[in-house]
């Protein structure tokens, strides 16, 4: 059971870090069929492909501009344009070569950009376990505050229960002295300690 956590985790990791080369290898191979379907040169075939990448350069050129610019569309446009030169060229050329090339030079262009991310990424989850580590440890440390705050509550509590405790203990005791007078205590200018009865009612 455990290897197959293990496994998982193995390729949830892998599957980021080989999606450029997946991506650059599926634009190749979609590119060779189509050269072997009618696309070797064809330049008309050629004129479209360099049209719609332009158009793509085009748009993530217009999404880089302003204040209102979303680098992930633009990226996703310049990444679209890449794709679409490289697969005009690839199913227009007949040698291999040429192709081979260029899916080399795209797939280290891909991982050139895409390590850029992942760094950004580390660095965002980094920061964010590390908030996460000190919340919990404050959250700890509040925690053991209150229940040592607590705790000597109770013990205040459980003193002063055995303080009353003894005191009327004593008071039952002093009460079954034989010749024991309050009335004594009284002309010696002593405070009469109240009766173990009770306190009398006025």
């Amino acid at each position: 059971m455990s290897e197959q956590i293990v496994a998982r985790h193995w390729l949830a990791h892998l599957t980021p870090k080989a999606a450029p080369a997946l991506a650059t290898s599926t634009v190749l191979i979609l590119a060779r069929i189509w050269n072997a379907n009618g696309a070797e040169h064809s330049i008309g075939n050629a004129v479209l492909m360099t049209a719609l990448s332009l158009a793509a350069a085009t748009a993530g050129a217009c999404a880089t501009i302003g204040r209102a610019g979303d680098p992930v569309i633009a990226g996703t446009a310049f990444a679209a344009s890449g794709a679409l030169a490289f697969a005009g060229v690839a199913g227009y050329t007949d040698a291999l070569p040429l192709p081979l090339l260029l899916w080399s030079v795209a797939t280290a262009g891909a991982y050139t950009l895409a390590a850029r991310y992942w760094r950004t990424d580390r660095r965002e989850h980094g920061a964010h376990q590390r908030h996460v580590s000190e919340r919990r440890e404050e959250h700890a440390h509040i925690e053991r505050v209150e229940t040592i705050r607590g705790t000597t509550q109770i013990e205040v509590a459980r003193t002063g229960a055995a303080y009353a405790e003894q005191l009327a203990q004593a008071l039952i005791t002093r009460a079954a002295l034989p010749g024991f007078d309050s009335t004594a205590l009284e002309r010696a200018g002593l405070p009469e300690l109240p009766t173990a009865t009770g306190i009398k009612e006025p």
